[in-house]
This record gives structure tokens, sequence and C-alpha cells, in this order.
């Protein structure tokens, strides 16, 4: 909360607040995890030493714009040491089998952090610092990333990893300007990258349809002991930051395919973007729901386009590495 972001800018303390809260309402018991900071060890797994220090003396000076969009002050060394130890810690509780779902609603977000630089209000990459530290252990991790803005940085970590799969659902077009099909992975990890990027006003049918039927067999094929999913909100149609038209329970009817494809207590969501705060209290509420909840039902999908052209593509270039329905 007290990552200073400066006066207007879109991400914001409020947004933990309303994720929070959406979190409290969805009827799902919480256990609260108070993470200590990440250590350097932790950060230098996917992050550059000399960049992890020139960050850290960055914040120290009082800090500043680091890029148009992406600002530090005196505060965000610590929140950042804390939002990337957050997934790790989570993990730690998780082994111990206190709850069957793990959610990081912490800031600031992490999925365009790269090795030696911050963007996109990123510093630390914080699911790459939790698949890094699983890995590490002989666990192979899947992630999944619906944040309406590709997740290069994420991409470009593990995109010679063959123990990581890496699949992204986002709007072309927009920021950061990555994420095409043609990139699918280098080396003894080509196929285990994929990224659909859709045309704006693209609607939650096509996203549910895209998750059952190109990611949901992949990850399964891939059998991941790990689910990470960077779960950003801005894909919400109120969402002031994009143009895409899902509804807050099309997240919720993803989260419920994702569910069975790890065992319970696997899986880790990790809030990304979304910068409308009832959009993010109701996302929040309607994925643990979706992932939890057996009552679960989602209403109806938001009017917008169904590009079936675009989810032909993707399936042409997966069946070059998965089988497909």
């Amino acid at each position: 909360m007290r990552h200073d972001t400066g006066y207007g800018h879109p991400e914001r303390p409020e947004r933990i607040s309303a994720v929070i809260a959406g979190l409290e309402s969805s009827g799902i018991p919480l256990v609260g995890v108070a993470p200590e900071p990440a250590s350097i060890d932790l950060l230098s797994a996917v992050h550059d030493a000399e960049y992890i220090s020139r960050f850290e003396k960055f914040c120290a000076d009082g800090g500043g714009a680091i890029d148009m969009d992406t600002y530090a002050g005196a505060a965000s060394w610590e929140a950042s040491l804390r939002a990337a130890a957050a997934g790790p810690a989570v993990c730690d509780r998780l082994d111990e089998g206190v709850a069957d779902l793990g959610y990081v609603a912490m800031r600031p977000p992490g999925h365009h952090a790269v090795r030696d630089r911050a963007m996109g209000f990123c510093f630390f990459n914080n699911v790459a610092v939790t698949a890094a530290c699983l890995t590490r252990r002989g666990n192979r991790v899947a992630i999944v990333d619906w944040d309406v803005h590709h997740g290069n940085g994420t991409q470009d970590l593990f995109y010679e990893d063959p123990d990581v799969l890496y699949l992204s659902i986002h709007q072309e077009g927009i920021y950061p300007g990555t994420g095409s099909l043609s990139e699918t992975g280098h080396g003894e990890a080509e196929g285990t990258n994929l990224n659909i990027a859709v045309p704006g006003r693209t609607g939650g049918e096509f996203y549910i349809r895209a998750m059952s039927e190109v990611l949901v067999p992949i990850i399964t094929q891939f059998k991941p002991d790990w689910l990470l999913v960077s779960s950003g909100y801005d894909a919400h149609v109120d969402d002031p930051l994009a143009g895409l038209n899902l509804v807050a329970d099309d997240y919720g009817s993803m989260a419920q395919l994702l569910a069975p494809l790890v065992p319970a207590g696997r899986s880790v969501i990790f809030l990304e973007g979304g910068y409308d705060l009832d959009a993010l209290r109701q996302s929040a509420a309607a994925t643990v729901r979706g992932w939890l909840d057996p009552t679960f039902q989602a209403g109806p999908a938001d009017e917008g386009i169904n590009p079936q052209g675009y989810l032909r593509w993707a399936q042409e270039v997966a069946a070059r590495y998965w089988k497909l329905p």
C-alpha cells in the first residue's frame, strides 16, 4: 500500500483493497500469509544482480520515473521484495496443506519485468520468481497469463526452459507489442510457449473456447506439477486501459477449466493488471469461486466479437507440438 506510483496513476494502492474485498466476499475461507522480503538469491534466479542493486539504490535515493509509465518511490523496494517473495511463501504454505489454492494479492505487478529492466509498472517478475523457485526443486510448471497485455518478461525468462510452459491470451496491437503466434520457444523448449493475440472487443466466449480447446489440452499433455496464473483483470469490459469485453464470470469459467489440471494445493494465482476497482473486486471473487466452489455457475458472457479465425490459427500452431481435440 505504500508503493507510491504518483497522482492519478492507474496502478494504485486501492487495487489491493478491491481485490481483497472481492476475495472476502467470495464465501471461500481465507488463510492469510505475510511474506518476508525476498532474498537476493531468490531474485537472482531470474534477475541480474547488477539490476537488483541498481533498483535498490534508485529507491533508496527517493525513486522517480523509470520510464513514461513506471514509477518507484522510497517504499517501492520493500514492496517489490515482498511481492516477489509472496509466491514462494504461498507455495510453502500449500505444501503444508493449509489450503487448496494460493492467491497472491500483491503489488507491484510483475509479468513485464525482464532480467535486467523494469517496465510496464513492474520491477521484479513475481510469477517468474515463483516458477524458478519451483523448478529448482525439480518441478515442472505451467503458467497461464490472461492479463490483457502480453507477459513479455515471463516469456523471455523461460523461452529456453523446457520445464516451464507459458501460455498467454492477450489483446493484439497494444503494449508491450510482443506475443505473436510465431514466438513458440527455443531449443529444447520449442513448443512450450504459445501466444493467442486477439482483436479489440473480443468477448468471453472466445476466451473460454480457447481455454478448453487449446490451453487445457496443452497443459494436460505437459503434465505440470504446479499451475501458476498471471491473473490480470484488464481484459474486463470496464477496464480503462484496454479494449476487450470479458465480464467477471468469464474469469470464473476459465478458473473452472484450469482447476482440475493439477492436484488441490498446487495452484497459485498472481494479481497482475486490472484498473477498474469494481471489476477487480468482482473478477477476483469469480476467479476463486470458479476454482473452488462446485456450485459456481457463470452468467452470460458480454456481447463481443468471437474471432474464430484467430482460434484456428492458434490451433494450427499448437498442433505442431501438441495433440488437440
